[in-house]
């Protein structure tokens, strides 16, 4: 169940340091249209508060007391499907993603707490999460190039550009405006980004998560 206009964005946290779970509250509550409706701070209080229906979206720390906070995501996935994640954590993990179970892999959100310091970097990745979107860190994702050999590294330069802001999550409005070219030019890459990679069209299996995910496969730290 997607936030509405008339219904607020249901927000949950689940972060063990006191002082960045208040700083994210903060940011939160002071928010139009998003509610914090949970604020806990381990696994087992997560798995015994968040109930099927009761959040949109949850925000959790990889790195908890008393487990590990994408098993908690796949946990809370399963039973609730629509449910979005937006995964926070003090180092570079984004690689994990990948090793997600098939049937929860989708529209997984990621932001690392030492390089994404923007509030509209966290509000626009808890936004997509709330539809299902991927949105990958953008400060990591300029430290990685592709791996030789890889389908991504036959990408021309401008292709390449563009499937790094569509794994930030930017609409192809977005990625117009900040390379400079019109819409219908990023469309045009973006169609030939999903041939290039033999991604499906199909909106229905969301084509900007598979790219998304295909870009973090396919990357490594750039030399």
């Amino acid at each position: 169940m997607f936030p509405t206009p008339s219904r607020p964005l249901r927000v949950a946290l689940v972060e063990d340091q006191p002082l960045f779970r208040s700083m994210l509250e903060r940011v939160f509550r002071a928010t139009e249209g998003i509610e914090v409706v949970a604020s806990l701070d381990t696994v087992s209080e997560a798995r015994r508060v968040l109930t099927p229906g009761l959040v949109d979206v949850v925000v959790l720390d990889i790195d908890l007391p008393d487990g590990n906070g994408i098993a908690l995501g796949v946990v809370l996935r399963r039973r609730q499907p629509d449910l979005g994640i937006l995964l926070l954590s003090g180092h570079d993990a984004m690689d994990l993603l990948l090793d997600l179970p098939r049937d929860v892999a989708h529209g997984w959100c990621y932001l690392s707490k030492t390089s994404t310091t923007s509030e509209s970097a966290l509000l626009h990745a808890v936004r997509a999460a709330a539809v299902g979107e991927t949105v990958l860190d953008p400060a990591l994702l300029e430290r990685v190039a592709p791996r030789a050999g890889s389908t991504v590294a036959r990408l021309t330069r401008r292709q390449y550009e563009v499937l790094r802001l569509l794994a930030q999550g930017l609409s192809n409005v977005g990625i117009g405006e900040r390379l400079s070219i019109t819409e219908k030019s990023v469309q045009n890459h973006v169609y030939a980004v999903y041939a290039a990679l033999g991604i499906d069209t199909d909106p229905a299996r969301n084509p900007r998560v598979s790219a998304a995910l295909r870009l973090l496969e396919e990357t490594g730290p750039a030399l």
